[in-house]
């Protein structure tokens, strides 16, 4: 798949149907700035090869996508990024990436595993979204260099 940015890895597991995993996976895609405006999808003949998944589970993602305005077929020429949903404080070299690394390398050496990095950030998102505190830059003592 050269030249494509994106490669869908589908969890058959997980409970959540293919086609909302690779809508998903291209809106995170999106926002971390992975995909930009130009960008051309993987074809559907691409991601059956490397998923093994219906062709049309991959084009019902693409339509949904399509519908929610983020890219567009162009007949004969494949599927590509119309609009981004990348903000500032998602870039690789954003300051907030960077201190959003220090804390997981910090939860990793505390003992963590995934399900409980996100149980944190989930309850953290949930307080956020409900209005609680959420404390300022300055009042926190969860980094070393603050100490």
């Amino acid at each position: 798949m050269e030249g494509d940015v994106v490669e869908y890895q589908i969890d058959r597991s997980s409970g959540v149907p293919a086609y909302v995993q690779i809508v998903r996976q291209t809106e995170q895609a999106l926002r971390m700035g992975t995909l930009q405006v130009g960008d051309r999808l993987p074809t559907a003949r691409e991601v059956v090869e490397a998923t093994a998944i219906n062709p049309n589970t991959v084009l019902k993602a693409y339509r949904e996508l399509e519908r929610e305005g983020l890219v567009e077929a162009r007949r004969g020429l494949g599927t590509f990024v119309r609009r981004s949903l990348a903000r500032p404080g998602t870039a690789a070299d954003s300051p907030l990436r960077a201190e959003l690394a220090a804390w997981m390398a910090r939860a990793r050496a505390a003992g963590l595993e995934r399900a409980d990095v996100l149980a944190l950030i989930t309850a953290a998102v949930e307080e956020m979204d409900a209005g609680g505190p959420v404390p300022p830059p300055g009042d926190r003592d969860d980094t070393e260099e603050n100490a």
